[in-house]
């Protein structure tokens, strides 16, 4: 979706749910035991040879949910989507749609439709012709299909280049015909497989907030495969971490970067510091645990004796130039490098021969009193409610 001079989406149809922004947390259909899914996979695996891509995979998706399967090449998450799609079968397990098992159906009679990550538009098709072709195949009445086509030449703001062939149009364009044309059917679940990957950062960053914003416009279920940690924190009302073919977390975006379930999760969702100790006392919540010379207070559930690792977030660690009077959670070290990215500078701090900490500072003046710069010796300390204490 090329939004330049083109502008913001045009969301004409009314949204049966809450706008993008703060309200989006009053839609949460998962927390309720009445609710009926609109997708269940219920123990599903496959497997190409000797190769496991999916192993047993229990997962439910609602109606007008956009849901994120997020994980590294190779973890499953597209096969688990081509399954949904009719691409491929399951070996074992069942796919259902609204209650029903969708096994014995074929791609095309599952009301499921796809946009791949090439696009794969008909370079000998223009705009209009790519979008109506699946109308087409479908019986649509010519004069309907012309209809449709203008709505959604209209939706995604390409009003004028039905004539155009895909190979005069710019990258972000190809993206919003390619998108047109799985949307024009009026699928009950979209699958985006990595959707804004050929698109340059500020573009795909844009991008995002107008997926959103249609998604929301229509009140369509969105189903998207993505390996970028930050595309899925923005666009996902819910994220399924994937790794080796299982799903190892799902929640809200930032319950899965605030309570990571493991270290795995941890570290592939944004930048980590780990601290690995054991639990040396136990006060209710807090913990006291001891990692080698160092001692740190954590908010958590874990027994006395417990193996641990802390997890803290770089932006949760504080950094001072003189010494904290708290000793509680105070690391001493001196600044190896740092990276300025404009909103925020990250500082890798050296606290013993060989061991670094990331710590991240906002940047929300245009200049500092004192800069701080390499070989300058810190202090960081945490809050014992910053650090997350993660058991495996």
């Amino acid at each position: 979706m090329d939004p330049g001079a083109d502008g913001a989406l045009n969301c004409r149809t009314p949204s049966p749910r809450p706008q993008i922004g703060g309200v989006r947390s009053s839609f949460a259909p998962w927390e309720d035991p009445a609710a009926r899914p609109l997708v269940r996979f219920d123990g599903v695996s496959k497997a190409f040879g000797d190769t496991v891509a999916v192993k047993a995979v229990d997962l439910s998706i609602y109606e007008g949910e956009f849901f994120a399967l997020l994980g590294p090449s190779g973890c499953g998450k597209t096969t688990l989507m081509r399954m949904l799609a009719g691409f491929e079968s399951p070996d074992a397990g069942r796919i259902m749609l609204e209650g029903r098992d969708i096994q014995a159906d074929p791609p095309h009679r599952r009301p499921v439709h796809m946009m791949f990550q090439a696009y794969a538009l008909f370079p000998h098709l223009n705009v209009a012709q790519n979008i109506g072709f699946g109308l087409r195949r479908q019986g649509m009445a010519k004069a309907e299909i012309a209809g449709r086509v203008e709505e959604m030449l209209a939706l995604v703001k390409l009003e004028g280049l039905g004539g155009r062939r895909p190979d005069q149009l710019s990258g972000g364009q190809r993206q919003r015909v390619a998108l047109a044309r799985a949307l024009a059917p009026r699928p009950r679940i979209l699958l985006l497989d990595e959707p804004m990957a050929a698109l340059d950062k500020k573009l795909r960053e844009e991008t995002q907030f107008e997926l959103m914003s249609l998604q929301q416009s229509l009140g369509m279920t969105f189903m998207i495969v993505t390996h970028d940690q930050d595309e899925a924190m923005v666009v996902a009302d819910r994220i399924a971490v994937m790794r080796e073919g299982r799903i190892v977390q799902a929640g809200r975006p930032a319950e899965i970067y605030e309570a990571p379930a493991d270290r795995y999760v941890a570290g592939f969702i944004g930048d980590v510091n780990l601290f690995e100790g054991r639990v040396s006392a136990a006060e209710g919540p807090l913990l006291r645990l001891q990692a080698g010379d160092d001692r740190f207070d954590a908010e958590g559930a874990a027994a006395v004796g417990d193996q641990v690792w802390l997890a803290v977030r770089p932006e949760k660690i504080a950094i001072h130039l003189d010494p904290p009077a708290d000793p509680r959670n105070r690391l001493a070290g001196k600044i190896l490098d740092y990276g300025y990215l404009g909103d925020w500078t990250t500082y890798l701090v050296e606290v013993a021969p060989g061991r670094t900490i990331r710590a991240a500072r906002a940047n929300t003046t245009r200049a500092v009193d004192r800069p701080l710069g390499c070989g300058d010796p810190v202090w960081l300390t945490f809050a014992p409610s910053s650090a997350v204490v993660l058991t495996k």
